[in-house]
């Protein structure tokens, strides 16, 4: 039976953390950028529409691992130097803003009209009919799709390994090429990618039956 010992599994353990610290770090960075992403979407103001609808464009349209290449290897051409871990968690954090964005711009407006021309005839100022009012049903309906992204970041972060960053997928790979266990150690990498995003994934399945049946 293959045998790994204890140095191997804390190398694999110390690039689990760093999934997890980068995936924690992209997501609530997301959170932050894609909320005004979502907002400018839908703002009155046209040339906040057009620049949120680019910035959505640009990174849904083009692959997470360029985008890393962009930024580890591009941003250092602009005299601005980062670490590998400072232009991963940059990476993750534009990509997770833009397709968070996009997803609560659809529960933005999916929210039905009535109830922001209520909120404005009641005379509410549009910081109260947006955050008291509209968000709050908006983040409910998208919180299923949220964490289906949720999942997909935190696989993304596989693709650290392109820019020297040890993640567990990058640890693993070591791992294996100092083992001579590569069936063996990526199958552990496998498992224990597994225990973190199935959870995810029926969490948001339950969500999502949950709010089809009741969607208030």
């Amino acid at each position: 039976m293959p045998h790994l010992g204890i140095n191997e599994i804390t190398f694999l353990a110390q690039g689990l953390k760093w999934t997890l610290f980068l995936t924690a770090i992209g997501f609530c960075g997301g959170i932050v950028f894609g909320l005004l992403v979502a907002l400018g979407r839908v703002a009155q103001n046209r040339a906040l529409r057009m620049a949120a609808a680019g910035w959505i464009a640009v990174f849904q349209g083009t692959p997470l691992l360029m985008q890393l290449f962009v930024v580890f290897f591009g941003l250092p051409l602009l005299g601005v130097n980062v670490s590998a871990w400072l232009a991963v968690a940059i990476a993750l954090t534009a990509h997770a803003s833009a397709f968070l964005g996009e997803i609560w711009r659809g529960a933005i407006q999916a929210i039905p009209k009535g109830q922001s021309e209520a909120s404005h005839a009641l005379g509410l100022h549009y910081r109260s009919r947006m955050f008291d009012i509209i968000l709050p049903q908006a983040l409910k309906i998208s919180l299923p799709a949220t964490v289906g992204f949720l999942v997909q970041l935190l696989k993304g972060t596989s693709l650290a390994a392109i820019v020297g960053f040890i993640e567990l997928t990058r640890a693993g790979q070591i791992v294996s090429n100092q083992t001579y266990q590569p069936l063996f150690v990526f199958g552990l990498v496998g498992v224990l990618y597994f225990m973190m995003c199935w959870p995810l994934s029926y969490w948001g399945r339950r969500m999502e039956t949950r709010l089809s049946q009741d969607p208030r």
